[in-house]
Formats: C-alpha cells, structure tokens, sequence
C-alpha cells in the first residue's frame, strides 16, 4: 500500500471539551466537520500537563521521566529526539518539516546564558535568516520562538522565523502597539483583552499561511513523479493558549452573556490533596525575575462570574480563529490532490482549567480539564464519523506514524499504535493511559513527584514523596467533586488502579538531566 503522507496539526492549552461537536458553544465547524469525517477519542490524555514534556512524549515515544524532559526548562536530548519518528521517518525517505511553535527547547535560559539551541531566546542571533533546519529530526523546520504575546516577538536579530517576518517590514513598532491596544468592550478579567492586531499578522494566521503553501508545494511534488516521497509535517499553533488575547474579529464571535460557564467553578480546597493549596500559595522558587513570570503569568486570582464569562469568551475567540486555520489547511489539502491518501490528525499539548474548582490556567491538579485533551484523525482505512472511549494518549502517536509509514521509531518504547482502533483491524483494547510530572520548587514552591493514570470511568493522581493521593469515580461524577482516595468503600478502585499506576516500565533516566532554564 502506498506510504500515506501524516499532518500533525496541534493546538496549545486547548481543552477537550471546546468543540462544536462536545456541545459548548465554541464555534468549531472545520474540526466538527474533521470529527465527522473521521475518528474521535474521547479519553484521550496528555502525558505531562504541561507544554516541552507533552511535546517530547510526543516526538519521542518516551515518557517524561525516561526521555528526561519531566518539566519546562529541560532541553531534550538531540540524540533522543534523532530516534523519533521525525528522525525515523526522515530516514525512511519522508519530506519532514515543522511549521510554528515547538518548545522542544527552553526559551528562557538561567541568567540569559545561551544554550546553543535556535529557540533559546539568548541564542536564536545565532541563527541566519536563511537557516531552516535540520532540527528534532525534522529536515526542514519554520519556527516562532513563543506565540505567547506576554513576551511581544523579538526583533532581529533574535527571534525565528515568524518573528522575524514579523519586524521585516519595519512595521513590528506598530504592530505591537497595535496587539496592545484594547478594543471594546473593555475587560475586567486577568490576562484578557480584545486586541487590535490586525488578523493578518497573527501567529496562527502565519502557521496557516505556511502550512498551506507547504502542502502546494507538496501537491506540485507530488503529481509530477508518481514515486514521490510522502511528507510528514507537525503545524503547532500556540493558540488558545494565555494570555487570553484574541484579535478582531475573532475576539467578538462569542459573547461573554452566552459562553457556557463551569458547572463547579468554587475553590473547596479543604477537601483536595495538600498539594493543592500549596502550589496556589506558596512562594515560588527560583530566580526574582522566574519568581515574578511565575506570579503575575502563571497565577491567577479567582475571577467573578463576569470575568470568567470575559475569558472564556474570548478563549473561545482564539479557538475559532484556530479552526479557521484548520479548514484553510484542509481545503489545500484538497486543492493539491493530497485529501485522499493523508492521515490528518488534530490534537493539543495539554488543557486549561478555565475555571473548574475556581482554578485558571494549568498546575498540578490534574482535573481532567487539564488532563484531557482531544484527538482527532481522518484518512485512508478510519472509520469515519466513529467515536472511540478507550484510554489512549497523545503519547502514541509516535507509534501510530511509524506504523502507517511501515517504518520503526526505536524512542518510542512507551507508545502504541492506534491503528487498530482507528480500522477495527487488530488487536485494540487498551484499559489505562498515564501521565507523570516531576517538578521542582522553582514553579510553585513545592517539589513534586505526581503520577496520575486515568480509565475510562475512573482516576487517581499518587503523589510519590508523601504518599498522598486522589481518586475520582468519572462515571457518577464527571466533575471530580468527591475524592475518593481515603473512602473505604472504594478501596477496591484504588487498588486496581494503583496497580495500574505502578506499572510503569522502570526504565527512569538516572541521573535526570538538569534544568538549563525557568520551570
């Protein structure tokens, strides 16, 4: 069978009840439109909550503890990431490119010491502007440095290659002050505003430009020799990440008096683990310039009704405008002749709380507004319009690509391929998928050793050091309200489940390798 080309299109912080077709009212008509076409999981998780070691599990295979990218600030190894199905299917002959943001780096590094790596901000001068890889095992790459406008795009000769478009012009003065200014209605929320930059010049309007010049370039390749190589491409929008900053028009689509609010949106946390009130309140580490990042951008205070409606709206603005992309990139998959033999796939890093338990952005409480995200795919052989409740992960994908380009990832120890559940040929039965995060004092001010596995109808978070845990039943309550884990009635669960939980192979990389910047 002819070798299909794979198109990895990722979104960051984007949960997976924020669809059309999950019944918020978030308006996602190409990725309805996708879900329909193909197959949805619906319990499919992260690995890690958070963005470089979701990414690298990604990549890789490899859980976070076993590649060593357990948290934000830990580089991954080049000769891990070589072993990855970029790298494999590099080698098996594959066009490969990255498109947009890939945090397999750290950005910021400790006293601004540069890293080496091109998306170091320190380091990134070293890179001309003609440079375009190889990198992470991807041949060819087309990079932003953040996508995150707390930190507005650095001008040359920093930045990457979005950020550099962004100031070639000479125009990158006004175009900031043009993000900065606040169009009405004027918000009350945290980290939320309407802005004004002009859709032209946002970051996903820039990921989805080159994306589809890409896939025509890929479509002219390919008609004009019939052995032509396939191509596989990771496009990694940095939207609906924080801060919550949509442009116009997108940032009037969905208003704040008909967003759909959280069924428990209160902090109750007298009834959840220590760790809990710990990670909200204690000071966090590290240097005073990570220490304010960490305060005033990872933190936030608990928000009115009104404000939460503000940020879910424009949340939702910022989803939108993602999707937009998508049906641009799917329709140039059509134009090119590619629809037919591409397995496309949709999916995110990781969730948001977006006010669940009266928590915002991301942490270690891992409620499965964080936890879980969606996952989307289409092509030759899926069943179409099928919805899948099997425990998978974002974590075996990597599998999935070397099974469908018949090529072996040898990082990917941890990863299975979904193949099987996609046709319905195979054996398919998964009973559990497995998230780890090992994070230190630096984020929070606590240090922590979290593992969390997740079923279809049940969950428990064990945090290692103190022995402390949570357990939720899913099925009779899906908002996580009762924690179960010291409920003697359900000690049955938890034995099954931790069992489950210390099943993890024990191949953790010792020594882990040290963090080169800010958590």
């Amino acid at each position: 069978m002819k070798r299909p080309n794979i198109l990895l299109i990722m979104s960051d912080q984007h949960r997976a009840d924020c669809f059309g077709f999950e019944g918020r009212r978030v308006r996602t008509p190409h990725l309805d439109l996708l879900a329909r076409q193909g197959t949805r999981f619906t319990n499919c998780i992260t690995p890690n909550v958070v963005c470089m070691p979701a990414r690298s599990a990604i990549l890789t295979g490899m859980l976070p503890l076993t590649s060593g990218v357990h948290d934000n600030g830990i580089d991954l190894d080049e000769s891990i990431a070589a072993q990855g199905f970029a790298g494999s299917l590099s080698k098996a002959g594959y066009d490969t490119r990255f498109i947009g943001k890939a945090h397999f780096s750290s950005n910021h590094s400790y006293a601004n010491r540069p890293t080496g790596r091109c998306e170091n901000i320190p380091s990134s001068h070293m890179f001309a502007d003609d440079w375009r890889g190889p990198y992470m095992g991807f041949e060819q790459v087309e990079l932003m440095q953040l996508g995150h406008n707390y930190w507005l795009p650095e001008a040359s000769p920093g930045g990457l290659h979005y950020e550099r478009w962004y100031h070639r012009d000479g125009l990158g003065a006004m175009k900031n002050a043009l993000y900065s200014q606040r169009l009405d209605p004027q918000t009350q929320a945290a980290q939320t505003h309407n802005s004004a930059l002009p859709t032209a010049w946002h970051n996903s309007t820039w990921v989805g430009d080159r994306t589809v010049e890409y896939i025509a370039e890929q479509g002219r390749r390919q008609r004009d020799a019939d052995d032509a190589n396939p191509f596989c491409a990771w496009v990694s929008m940095a939207d609906p990440h924080h801060p919550f900053d949509a442009p116009a028009p997108w940032c009037w689509m969905h208003r704040p008096d008909e967003v759909d609010l959280p069924p428990h949106r209160s902090r109750d946390l007298d009834k959840r683990p220590w760790w809990h009130r710990a990670a909200l309140e204690n000071t966090p580490g590290g240097t005073p310039e990570s220490r304010k990042v960490r305060e005033e951008y990872s933190r936030m205070s608990p928000q009115t009704d009104a404000q939460l409606r503000e940020i879910i709206a424009n949340y939702y603005g910022m989803i939108s405008l993602v999707d937009h992309q998508v049906g641009r990139i799917l329709s140039a998959l059509d134009d090119a002749g590619l629809a037919d033999n591409t397995l496309v796939v949709f999916t995110s890093d990781h969730g948001e709380l977006l006010g669940d338990h009266g928590l915002m952005l991301k942490g270690p409480m891992h409620y499965d507004g964080l936890l879980r995200v969606g996952l989307i795919m289409r092509g030759p052989g899926i069943v179409a319009d099928q919805q899948n409740h099997q425990p998978v992960s974002t974590l075996d994908l990597a599998a999935t690509f070397g099974d469908y380009a018949a090529t072996a990832v040898p990082s990917a120890v941890h990863s299975q391929s979904l193949r099987p559940l996609l046709t319905g040929v195979g054996h398919a039965e998964r009973d559990h998928a497995y998230n780890e995060w090992r994070l230190g004092p630096s984020r929070c001010g606590v240090a922590l050793d979290l593992r969390t596995v997740r079923t279809p109808s049940a969950k428990l978070t064990l945090e290692l050091t103190s022995g402390v845990g949570e357990m939720y039943d899913l099925s009779n309550d899906p908002h996580e309200c009762a924690n179960l884990f010291d409920d003697p009635k359900h000690r049955g669960l938890r034995e099954e489940l931790m069992q489950r939980l210390l099943s993890r192979p024990d191949d953790i990389r010792s020594p882990l390798p040290e963090p080169v910047g800010p958590a």
